[in-house]
């Protein structure tokens, strides 16, 4: 598959600490936990993907997919990454292709995302992808305080400056790609949300915690197409990262 470029643009991180033994009991055996302060995360993400197009092709042929997912982080050799559980996104033919192509856990669904009139992001999504456990999720949100950089503070960093994500294919072997995209401006966000059925779909118990939340309006990226994972690839380029 060809690597990408898109626009990642109105992102809600819902982040919620969970024990390490509750995330480790869902992932591949060849995945680590990642912790910060001794707790492992699991993070609610919509947001709307902008010009979604093969690397080097114009923004103008690119074409728009809200999604929203949920996911982890990890390690792999040591490598910092991010796995997800699930992945609910607008485009059909792009859920095809993202599950064909990247061995990513992608569902349709229908997603709508549109301002709220207020400075804020209504997000709705509704899963529709035959034979699966049907996911909804509904809530509006609002950056809600000073802008500050991902690298300013140690949690926000972990939770958002990932460079690669994880999957594994029917194989078992593991894969990988490696994004590139500028530090995250973020916002502590205030949130509403109406209904989150996303944890209990993929086997968790609704975490008890309060969620730490942070906004952006986005970053511009670049993703490499899936490979097997070899020891070459724990070597992520600086190219890679820009």
């Amino acid at each position: 598959m060809l690597s990408l470029s898109m626009g990642w643009r109105h992102l809600l991180f819902a982040n919620y600490p969970v024990g390490p033994d509750v995330v480790d009991a869902h992932l591949p055996d060849a995945l680590a936990v990642d912790t910060f302060d001794g707790d492992a995360w699991l993070s609610v993400v919509p947001f709307t993907n902008v010009d979604v197009r093969p690397r080097g092709l114009p923004a103008s042929l690119g074409v728009d997919l809200p999604e929203l997912n949920l996911r982890t982080y990890v390690t792999h050799d040591g490598e910092p990454g991010v796995y997800f559980f699930s992945l609910d996104a607008q485009g059909l033919l792009s859920v095809i292709g993202a599950r064909l192509f990247h061995h990513l856990p992608y569902y349709y669904a229908r997603v709508s995302l549109r301002g709220d009139g207020d400075g804020g992001v209504r997000f709705e999504s509704h899963r529709l992808h035959p034979g699966e456990r049907p996911v909804n999720y509904a809530a509006t949100y609002r950056p809600d305080g000073p802008a500050f950089e991902s690298t300013e503070k140690p949690l926000a960093a972990f939770l958002t400056e990932r460079y690669r994500f994880y999957t594994q294919a029917a194989d078992g072997s593991v894969r990988y790609a490696n994004v590139g995209h500028e530090p995250w401006t973020l916002y502590p966000a205030s949130v509403s949300t109406e209904e989150n059925t996303l944890f209990e779909a993929n086997g968790f118990a609704h975490p008890g915690d309060d969620p730490t939340y942070y906004y952006s309006p986005g970053v511009d990226v670049h993703a490499s197409a899936s490979e097997r994972w070899t020891r070459r690839g724990s070597q992520t380029t600086v190219e890679e990262r820009a």
